[in-house]
């Protein structure tokens, strides 16, 4: 199915609780693999304004992620430390491997990216900086603290 870039919706909000949000408050994605009628994996077109995150840094527990660079430059941030990707760069994020990663855009320009993942039921994400976990649940992501604790 061919996909009008034009007629997808740009999602600017998050699930995470409001001492979180403002770091990632320019990131746009448009979720074209959902345009698509996909159905095991996600597809989104993300912009990243300069100044912003992708997301806290993080790690699935069940979902595999992979991101492609299309233009502009960005920080990819894991427990290796950081690393500047530019257009053509590729990296891949397995299940359940406990490495957190973000995308941080420290540039002055925006960046473009593609962000792929899979829909694997009953993922726990895990968030090594901050006191947050995110559990999915057939309704959402539901956001807590590391204890439990909802937000």
């Amino acid at each position: 199915m061919i996909i009008d870039l034009q007629a997808v919706p740009q999602h600017t909000g998050t699930v995470y609780p409001d001492p979180f949000k403002a770091l990632i408050a320019g990131r746009v994605k448009q979720r074209v693999g959902d345009a698509a009628g996909l159905r095991n994996f996600g597809v989104n077109l993300v912009t990243l304004a300069p100044g912003s995150a992708s997301a806290l840094r993080h790690w699935h527990e069940k979902q595999d992620e992979f991101v492609y660079v299309i233009s502009g430059r960005l920080t990819l941030v894991t427990d290796e430390g950081e690393q500047i990707l530019t257009a053509g760069a590729m990296a891949g994020f397995p299940a359940d491997q406990a490495n957190g990663h973000q995308l941080v855009n420290r540039f002055s320009a925006p960046a473009l990216y593609l962000e792929i993942g899979d829909r694997t039921p009953n993922d726990q994400v895990h968030y090594p900086d901050d006191d947050l976990q995110a559990t999915a649940s057939p309704s959402g992501w539901v956001i807590t603290h590391k204890d439990g604790r909802p937000y």
